[in-house]
């Protein structure tokens, strides 16, 4: 026997399947078809790290199962490309960001290829490809057509170092996560795109897939629906109203202030009689540094400034109340004002007791002098006029009711989710394809132009202004209307890498099409997608632009089905060994390079399934490593003990029929660590018998395959069984089989456990009375004594009742 040496075998293995073109798929409609997915990287220029490839092995493991089950698998790898940190990268370096991301997929795809992964690499796609941009700006005009891609003012977090917008998640303490530098919040002429013409939809539709229960939960906690009422607050002496919107219009008598945005454009209408309004513009410049997250936390301080000069009405009372600005009032969410209710809202109460304002119990039950009633899902209505002795429900329809009667409000659904900002000033991403004519406005550029291709230029350094990189190339800008004729100019805007990601998985399925982003035939073969796998840190907004846009394919008829996704599965992080998570800055990164080329891609894959529960987090260990080495070096070493023979061995059928059963369970349910360790089980039986045949061990192999495939592939062919292993067939197994026929029983006296004994399976009440009695355990506890009754259930308990 030649010694273990995976560097070897695997490169072997590996130019193999890609000489043979093993994983290539194309439409075969004598197969079930299986369409795995993984989210595709952003190829960054520190290449990957060991968690990288858990939920690549883990849909590997699952793809090349379905393969030996007889589907047709599709299970495609691709590159999410554009963004800004490559853009940060080529700046600092002075290299091109095309150039950076070639170079960093090629070092990526480098890395993937050496695991041994099984994608079909015809498929491959790259997002900053201008045959791939292309058709995201296709889709994007099409959007556009609808009238579901729009401009607007919307304030931005701009960073004064990067001289960039910030997401809200970038912007820490009023300062850039990356550069430390200050944020402060502009106001930009955006383009947007109106998801929440989808919003009943994207939560409907849920019931629709297969999605983990938390996936679901953040879905519809993201998008936010609720039942309520829109309902206006006269402002006092002024024609001008507050428009709210609340969930709770049965509270309205307990309304006893107003809190507005500080961007609320009334401010400004009403200045000159706004008697504090330089005390106001003080605080709305502390607010403009803080994020949309930061200004809404709850537990944070409550502050604000009451608008002096300015009250408004309560239409249920008659009564002026106060009108304040605070910053956990947005403008961007809802109407930018609300009706404050301290006796029953917990963030409320806290203002009110902060500023010492009314404070009106109106459900029956709180103890306003000490916290708000929050609990009022239920409750009799006090202090609330016609309301008074109400439950609450009823309450709400019939305030709904006397509001719509007044015409001071109506019923409505709200959302959180608020529509989609789509535009970015920065290079590195996808030009919008549109034009802007003073005589025709926003124009479509013609499909038969597309792509229009980012220029390619020395200087893409960030504007002061804060407009794109674009809009500094003149010769780019400048061009002419399609729609007249006359002088126009580009659109400079670029779009945000989510773009690319929202629709990748259809372009897998075609990725080569020119007249087309993918043909029907394809689509309606492959779609829907039967099982999506990624970080739960996507599960939100990557999911919910990519259903988004799925959805508005599907209603172009473009698409065959409503939703992209039937399951969704997500994976725990690998955490570095001090239990953090990896990064460079943390000095805690392991490089799968450094363990491939020290114990081989097939040890890798095995111990990254092997390292625990796959949905939860999992530190890295060396230890583990070098421990799922040895169980690959005990399995190299099962060729020593094999002998001919096609039938089970008689002693261990039981054992390969109940493995057979496990593993096939356990991968599909994503218990990889469960499964190995069943095989690493009957390893033990196969060694503890000293010999094995060829079909024990081409079984063995089948199962191991999908976690170890370079090993399993060479040992098939040294050990001379038929053909190759990647085209085998997946063993089942005999539910008979997979019973044992002998058992250990618990003996029980008294209900008491005192032994256990072997019987086989089938043995009758009184052949196991015998053996219990023949037990010198059992005895000690009968001897002498009266047995009066016994409790016998077949295969479990067997209780002797004794006084």
């Amino acid at each position: 026997m030649r010694e273990y040496n995976p560097n070897k075998i695997e490169k072997k293995w590996q130019d193999i399947w890609d000489e043979k073109e093993v994983y290539k798929t194309s439409i075969d409609k004598d197969k079930p078809k299986f369409y795995a997915l993984v989210e595709f990287p952003y190829p960054s220029g520190e290449g990957l790290h060991v968690g990288h490839p858990r939920p690549y092995t883990a849909l590997d493991v699952v793809a090349r199962k379905r393969r030996y089950q007889g589907y047709n698998v599709l299970y495609p790898m691709g590159w999410d490309a554009f963004g800004l940190p490559t853009e940060n990268y080529a700046i600092k370096h002075k290299i091109h960001p095309a150039k950076v991301t070639e170079n960093n997929i090629k070092r990526f795809k480098s890395q993937l290829k050496s695991i041994g992964f099984s994608f079909d690499w015809s498929k491959e796609i790259d997002t900053t490809d201008p045959h791939y941009y292309k058709w995201t700006q296709w889709i994007f005009l099409k959007l556009f057509e609808k009238g579901l891609a729009y401009k607007q003012e919307m304030p931005i977090n701009w960073c004064t170092s990067c001289k960039i917008g910030l997401a809200n998640e970038e912007v820490v303490g009023g300062a850039c996560e990356r550069c430390g530098g200050e944020v402060v919040r502009k106001v930009k002429n955006q383009w947007m795109l109106k998801i929440t013409e989808y919003a009943d939809r994207l939560i409907d539709d849920l019931e629709l897939v297969n999605f983990i229960d938390r996936v679901k939960i953040q879905q519809t906690n993201w998008i936010g629906r609720s039942e309520g009422a829109e309902l206006d607050f006269n402002i006092s002496d002024k024609e001008d109203k507050l428009r709210v919107f609340t969930t709770r219009p049965d509270t309205i008598f307990g309304s006893t202030y107003m809190v507005i945005a500080v961007e609320h454009p009334l401010i400004d209408k009403y200045k000159d009689e706004i008697s504090n309004y330089d005390e106001i513009l003080e605080y709305r410049n502390i607010v403009s540094k803080k994020s949309d997250f930061e200004r809404t936390e709850l537990s944070k301080e409550k502050t604000g400034v009451e608008l002096k000069g300015l009250k408004a009405i309560n239409p249920a009372t008659g009564k002026e109340i106060p009108i304040w600005i605070s910053d956990y009032v947005l403008m961007t969410y809802g109407t930018g004002a609300i009706m404050a209710v301290p006796g029953h809202d917990q963030r409320d109460w806290e203002f009110a007791k902060k500023f010492n304002l009314p404070i009106v119990e109106v459900i029956k039950g709180g103890n306003i002098e000490k916290e708000a009633y929050t609990n009022t899902d239920q409750g009799i209505l006090i202090n609330s006029d016609f309301l008074d002795g109400m439950e609450v429900e009823k309450a709400k329809e019939s305030m709904i009711k006397w509001l719509e009667e007044k015409g001071l409000g109506t019923k409505k659904t709200n959302f959180k989710l608020r529509d989609w900002v789509f535009s970015r000033q920065r290079y590195w991403g996808e030009p919008i394809p549109l034009v802007h004519c003073p005589k025709c406005g926003w124009v479509p550029v013609p499909e038969s132009e597309l792509p229009v291709m980012l220029p390619d230029v020395e200087n893409y350094e960030p504007t002061d202004t804060g407009e794109s990189p674009l809009a500094k190339i003149t010769d780019w800008v400048n061009t002419t209307c399609p729609k007249c004729g006359g002088l126009a100019e580009r659109e400079t805007d670029t779009m945000p890498n989510w773009a690319g990601s929202s629709w990748y998985f259809l372009r897998y399925i075609d990725p080569h099409n020119e007249k087309q982003f993918a043909s029907k035939e394809e689509l309606d073969y492959w779609l829907p997608i039967d099982w999506y796998n990624g970080g739960m840190e996507h599960t939100t907004l990557h999911l919910l632009y990519s259903r988004f846009w799925h959805k508005f394919l599907y209603d172009l008829g473009l698409v065959s089905c409503p939703e992209p996704y039937l399951k969704r599965t997500s994976h725990g992080m690998i955490l570095g060994h001090n239990n953090e998570k990896m990064s460079k800055s943390r000095g805690n990164v392991v490089n799968p390079d450094e363990i491939i080329k020290e114990f081989g891609a097939d040890t890798l894959r095995t111990y990254e399934m092997f390292i625990g529960d796959f949905e939860k987090s999992a530190p890295w260990s060396e230890n583990g490593v070098r421990g799922c080495r040895r169980f690959l070096e005990r399995v190299w070493r099962l060729q020593d003990i094999v002998e001919d023979g096609d039938e089970y061995t008689k002693e261990l059928e039981s054992n390969i029929h109940k493995s057979i059963k496990k593993v096939s369970e356990d991968f599909e349910s994503l218990k990889f660590n469960t499964g190995i360790a069943t095989l690493m089980a009957l390893l033990n039986d196969f060694n503890d018998h000293g010999k094995i045949n060829k079909k024990d061990f081409e079984t063995y192999l089948i199962l191991l395959n999908p976690v170890a495939p370079h090993i399993t592939e060479e040992l098939w062919e040294i050990t001379g069984l038929k053909g190759h292993l990647h085209d085998a067939t997946w063993p089942e197994y005999d539910e008979n089989k997979t019973k044992d026929e002998v058992i250990q029983m618990p003996i029980q006296v008294n209900g008491k456990v005192r032994g256990t004994i072997k019987i086989n399976i089938d043995d009758t009440q009184e052949t196991i009375r015998k053996k219990a009695l023949d037990d010198e355990n059992i005895q000690k506890f009968v001897e002498g004594r009266n047995i009066v009754k016994e409790i016998f259930v077949k295969g479990k308990i067997f209780n002797i009742v004794v006084k």
